[in-house]
């Protein structure tokens, strides 16, 4: 009996010492929400891994402010091509992506109601210059009292009448591109040209050969590249940093190397969700590799201004989020979300609701206090 006491305690004693820090099922539950924002260490731990606690300094910080943004086309370079007429498209050989240059043929359309506009107006001009030579006789001849004033004044509303008719009918043919001066009889035609009213290229086509088009149908979408913009996102907290007028140096994530400088010309007066701004940049020459949608950073020389800074270490990413660890206590951290500024001189911008200059963060080795966490949550 003695015997399976001893053996009963010195089991016991072994899971004690082999599991010190594991708690019970239902309170490893209940503390699910904080183990995902906190994490411990002993001091010997912290010793090991090399964790340093500092506190944030403020400094007179210029440098360059790192953004992010994309391509973007404005409103006014971009063109949705529909034909105020419907027709069934007779041939094209347009795809998304090809150069066009301005007055360059799209398509073709075809359909009886342009032979029908082109005769209607053949006729209006034939019984125009009829009705105009009328009143020119009856203006004769009402001179000599030869015809009443009332037969002149019916000549000359008549003439009138087809005038307003045939220019009428003339400027709906150049609105679907065919020049009435250089109409005749011995030339009607069926099909009439879409032509492009821009030099750019094609970003959407819509339609195929055969279909039938509607007026309220956009048969191409083309982009006028050499206006694009580059638009960048600039939280809050940096907008009084940036004017019109600076200068952006910009690149792509595949060629770092490969720069394109910018311009600000535009700050944004509202703000999205995340507390940010966007700023629309024109770049100072157009480049073909510049294609609308593209991802970029962008770089901007800032002026001094006093900030909140720590050490690069002291910032971790997350999940497309910057965090610090404060130290609660002595050995307890609390993961808290921080806004990123500038760099310069291997010191970091940040601000974040109740950090201060009294603040204790981990200013060094803090991705081993989010390695930690990150392993807790998975044991968890």
């Amino acid at each position: 009996m003695r015997t399976y006491i001893l053996i009963s305690a010195a089991l016991w004693a072994c899971l004690s010492c082999g599991t010190p820090t594991k708690e019970q099922p239902a309170e490893a539950h209940a503390d699910t929400a904080i183990a995902t924002r906190s994490v411990s260490f002993d001091p010997q731990q912290i010793r090991n891994v090399g964790i340093e606690v500092g506190n944030p300094a403020l400094k007179d910080v210029s440098g360059v402010l790192m953004l992010q943004g994309k391509i973007d086309v404005p409103p006014q370079s971009t063109i949705s091509l529909s034909f105020p007429l419907g027709g069934y498209l007779k041939s094209t050989k347009m795809l998304p992506g090809m150069r066009v240059r301005k007055g360059q043929v799209l398509a073709e359309l075809e359909d009886m109601q342009f032979i029908q506009l082109q005769q209607d107006y053949l006729t209006a001009r034939e019984k125009f210059e009829l009705a105009e030579s009328e009143y020119a006789r009856q203006k004769d001849l009402n001179q000599s009292k030869a015809s009443s004033d009332k037969v002149f004044q019916q000549a000359k509303a008549e003439m009138e009448t087809q005038r307003i008719l045939m220019n009428a009918l003339a400027q709906k043919l150049e609105v679907i591109g065919i020049a009435p001066k250089k109409l005749s009889a011995d030339h009607i035609s069926k099909t009439v040209p879409i032509l492009s009213p821009i030099d750019g290229f094609v970003s959407k086509v819509n339609v195929n050969v055969g279909k039938y088009t509607a007026p309220t149908d956009m048969l191409f979408e083309l982009v006028d590249p050499h206006d694009i913009h580059l638009a960048l996102n600039v939280f809050e907290k940096d907008l009084n940093a940036l004017s019109v007028g600076q200068r952006v140096t910009a690149y792509t994530n595949a060629d770092p190397s490969k720069k394109f400088t910018a311009e600000i010309i535009l700050i944004g007066k509202s703000l999205s969700d995340d507390r940010m701004a966007e700023v629309h940049c024109h770049f100072h020459q157009y480049s073909p590799s510049l294609v609308p949608g593209m991802f970029m950073n962008g770089e901007v020389s800032v002026a001094n201004n006093r900030a909140l800074t720590v050490p690069e270490n002291a910032v971790v990413r997350w999940e497309n989020k910057s965090f610090v660890f404060i130290e609660r206590n002595s050995g307890n951290f609390e993961m808290v979300e921080i806004e990123p500024g500038s760099v310069r001189d291997g010191f970091q911008q940040i601000s974040g609701a109740g950090i201060g200059t009294e603040s204790k963060l981990v200013i060094r080795n803090a991705y081993a206090l989010l390695m930690k966490m990150k392993n807790a949550e998975k044991e968890g």
